[in-house]
């Protein structure tokens, strides 16, 4: 990533207004407190049901590295840490930012908790009593509708060790909690203008139904559910946002309530069953050879054992293909070599409040090992680094003039920066025996410089060899740049953490973790190694990423350099 983002000050010390300030302008409306008058209070008490009829299962495979280190009092998200005193709430005290307590408040931690054992179950229905004292009447910065559906949905998946656990007094006090909640996001979730909200608010009501309610008003929880999968998800099983992540997540939800609707002996809907195997389809096109997902807009590698775990559930296994045209991805695998290039535009609003600007990024592995990615993401890390990754110059592709692909406006309903373009984004695929070409391109800088960016990628039928040329193209229809002044431009291919890449004579070496050497060879003069930042495994490590700087000629047809910039990446014998 380029020093362009210097503004982002990312996880150092903050005072508590300047935390806030950074709250307001990266979280928009979805991070402003949530408020109910006196009358909503009113329609908001009332009791839970004496019984469950249904407990949810939990699909989630546990995080047992977390689960030991909140054992240990040992409280991360991201870059920021709390270590606290047994038997400490972590709300006990000021959290280090508003972000830390965002994530505190959702309860995704809950489970991985109860998993440590007798004791760590103990542990996690105290935390959540002592929550409940503190915070289960009303609470504006807890009971914003996407934290509130979150902690909903990762109580509910604990199930009756959590639920129903301790004296009648506590189960009461927690299950009342729980309904009231629940109130609240039936009451609200219809006005919500945040996508994520929605879909969670949907989700939780559907479990609603069948775990609290015995089944009344599951009708209507399905109907809205329908709707925001027919909204939410596309006709290739692809999430809207085009998030890898965000199809594991969902696909998640889906698998869970399907499960709860068959133990309750009540139909699982058709559309249940239709978006299910196509989800399935398009997670696995994203499962890299670590098991993990790529890291495209805002999705983190993820952990392996929860992709394998929610791809093991689909009815059949998932289908295979290479072009997903609806989310806008292609892919090529040779021998162990695996590329996915990025050749879609940005969902439309407001879908596009977290997309990013890489149009024409590829990411790269072979085998398990990862080679070329982007910056990557995670929602652990603080909001303003999730708002630097946005940005064209953390991703592997070219950057003209130092501007961005695509154009960043603001969502006046959300306040967030919602991401528009790039215009012209189009790819073509050709296949020769056991050889493919990738030929892809956007005119994302047409309008400021009158060039187009054509990338064209070739990959040997052995799959030890990936070729490719970045070119800056004229079109024939453009009239002439009289000024002929050369624009600069940056070529960056970030690489994965688990690289060690070391500068040759002739070539950079990249050693990869699973012992495979790659290396990357240009004509280009001045090829460089920089340090860059990658967030996809929940902390900011401090990768390398080469890159290749140079000057195009505003007239140029993109034939021959400056205009065309020649790389190649070679797997060593």
């Amino acid at each position: 990533m380029s020093d362009s983002n210097d503004d982002f000050q990312a996880d150092r010390t903050r005072t508590s207004s300047g935390d806030a300030a950074l709250w307001r302008r990266f979280r928009g409306v979805s991070g402003e407190d949530a408020k109910v008058s006196t009358l909503q209070k009113l329609n908001l008490t009332g009791h839970g049901p004496d019984a469950f009829s249904l407990h949810l299962e939990n699909l989630l495979p546990p995080d047992d590295r977390r689960g030991e280190a909140l054992m240990a009092g040992i409280w991360r998200i991201g870059q920021q840490r709390i270590a606290l005193e047994p038997g400490q709430a972590p709300w006990a005290s000021e959290m280090p930012s508003r972000h830390f307590a965002d994530r505190i408040h959702r309860f995704a931690w809950a489970s991985d908790l109860m998993a440590q054992g007798e004791s760590g179950r103990a542990r996690a229905v105290a935390l959540t009593d002592d929550w409940v004292a503190k915070f289960g009447k009303f609470h504006g910065f807890a009971w914003r509708l996407e934290p509130t559906a979150s902690r909903c949905w990762n109580w509910l998946r604990c199930g009756p060790a959590l639920l129903e656990a301790g004296t009648v007094e506590e189960r009461t006090a927690r299950v009342d909690a729980l309904a009231r909640q629940l109130r609240y996001i039936h009451e609200t979730v219809g006005a919500a203008h945040d996508p994520k909200s929605r879909w969670l608010g949907a989700v939780v009501l559907v479990a609603n139904a069948l775990c609290l309610r015995a089944g009344s008003g599951l009708g209507d929880a399905l109907d809205r559910l329908e709707s925001e999968c027919t909204a939410q998800i596309l006709p290739d099983g692809g999430h809207v946002t085009r998030s890898p992540s965000h199809i594991l997540s969902s696909l998640i939800q889906l698998q869970t309530l399907a499960g709860a609707l068959e133990r309750a002996g009540r139909p699982v809907p058709d559309w249940l069953d239709k978006w299910i195997p196509r989800m399935g389809a398009m997670l696995g096109f994203f499962q890299t050879g670590d098991g993990a997902l790529n890291t495209f807009h805002d999705g983190d590698e993820s952990r392996p054992e929860v992709v394998a775990a929610v791809l093991a559930r689909l009815p059949a296994p998932p289908r295979k293909f290479m072009f997903a045209p609806k989310s806008g991805f292609q892919k090529v695998e040779k021998g162990g070599l695996r590329l996915v290039l990025d050749c879609g535009e940005a969902p439309p609003r407001p879908f596009g409040d977290h997309a990013r600007a890489g149009a024409l990024s590829f990411e790269l592995s072979d085998g398990p090992a990862r080679i070329v990615t982007s910056c990557g993401y995670s929602a652990e890390v603080n909001v303003d680094w999730q708002a630097a990754v946005r940005r064209t110059s953390a991703h592997s592709t070219l950057i003209l003039g130092g501007r961005d692909s695509a154009s960043f406006i603001v969502n006046d309903e959300t306040r967030l920066r919602a991401l528009i373009g790039p215009e012209g984004i189009a790819a073509k695929r050709l296949e020769e025996g056991a050889e493919i070409w990738l030929d892809a391109q956007h005119a994302g800088y047409k309008a400021a410089y009158g060039l187009l960016h054509r990338r064209r990628i070739f990959i040997s039928g052995e799959g030890d060899r990936l070729t490719g040329e970045d070119s800056l193209v004229r079109p024939v229809a453009q009239a002439f740049n009289e000024e002929k002044k050369f624009i600069p431009y940056e070529i960056r291919f970030h690489l994965h953490p688990t690289v060690t890449a070391m500068m040759g004579k002739d070539a950079i070496r990249l050693f990869c973790d699973s012992g495979t050497v790659w290396r990357f060879r240009t004509s280009h003069e001045g090829a460089r190694l920089e340090k860059t930042v990658y967030l996809a495994r929940g902390i900011v490590e401090q990768p390398e990423q080469i890159v290749l700087a140079g000057f195009a000629d505003p007239n140029g047809d993109g034939s021959q350099p400056p205009n065309a910039i020649r790389w190649a990446f070679v797997r060593e014998p």
